[in-house]
């Protein structure tokens, strides 16, 4: 199980890697092995099956809806800015959006900038 969970996490740090994300921090989030920036976590393994990754609530909804088989809500994430996903179902291509995603919501606005990336107005 502790192998699944390493195993899990080694993906994220490669795409987080892959993806340019900057100054990305490996720690922990409730005990949990997490990345996190300017230290605030936006990704976290939970267990051997489920990666919870920060998300905005639209957008969250939006994900629940477009793909139920992936994204998944307990009664826990209900109203929070989190978002349980099914690790052996999501593909690299989409994980690695999602990470970039949660990495902007984490983000200081002026680390987002030097990452390219310019809000809406």
């Amino acid at each position: 199980m502790a192998g699944d969970v390493d195993a899990i996490f080694e993906r994220l740090k490669r795409l987080a890697a892959e993806a340019g994300l900057l100054d990305v921090e490996e720690s922990t989030s409730y005990g949990n092995p997490a990345l996190k920036v300017a230290g605030r976590s936006f990704v976290a393994v939970k267990d051997a099956e489920t990666i919870v990754i920060s998300i905005g609530l639209d957008d969250k909804d939006h994900l629940l809806e477009m793909a139920p088989d992936v994204y998944f809500q307990t009664a826990h994430y209900i109203g929070w800015p989190h978002l349980p996903v099914r690790a052996a179902v999501i593909g690299d291509e989409e994980l690695r959006l999602r990470l970039i995603g949660a990495w902007l919501f984490r983000a200081p606005r002026k680390l987002a900038a030097r990452f390219g990336y310019q809000p809406r107005s």
